[in-house]
């Protein structure tokens, strides 16, 4: 089991518990969507660290944040720690495109993410971290 870096110190495998777990407990289209939305993150980046920071939020970290999993009543955001850094061509982010540092994508009960195109926001994270690591 190894250890996640940052704000939690939860084991990767209890962290992956616990989004199993709140996954499981939304019940609901909300629910479908995270699964879909880990699924995917994973696919992208299978040395993806899944943790759970700031009071149950699910997040997924290499060399640092790539994103963060929220749910909340009519929607799930997806909040990518530096995504005004990330080239988005598709035009994923949906939200919070006001910032310098975050970008989100609001997904809604209904919603398709074009899975090819938040794949590459994903892996442009993780390279994002790394080059910002390697300084």
């Amino acid at each position: 089991m190894k250890k996640s870096n940052g704000n939690t110190d939860v084991s990767t495998d209890d962290a992956s518990q616990r989004i199993d777990a709140r996954i499981a407990e939304l019940g609901d289209w909300r629910g479908e969507t995270l699964a879909r939305l880990r699924e995917l993150i994973l696919a992208a980046d299978p040395e993806a660290v899944e943790e759970v920071k700031w009071g149950g939020t699910p997040c997924w970290s290499h060399d640092g944040l790539i994103c963060t999993g929220e749910s909340y009543k009519a929607h799930v955001k997806l909040t990518f720690a530096k995504g005004a850094s990330l080239p988005d061509p598709k035009g994923v982010f949906n939200s919070s495109l006001e910032g310098n540092t975050r970008r989100a994508i609001d997904l809604f009960e209904g919603d398709a993410v074009d899975a090819t195109a938040f794949k590459a926001l994903v892996r442009a994270a993780v390279e994002h971290n790394g080059a910002k690591k390697k300084r």
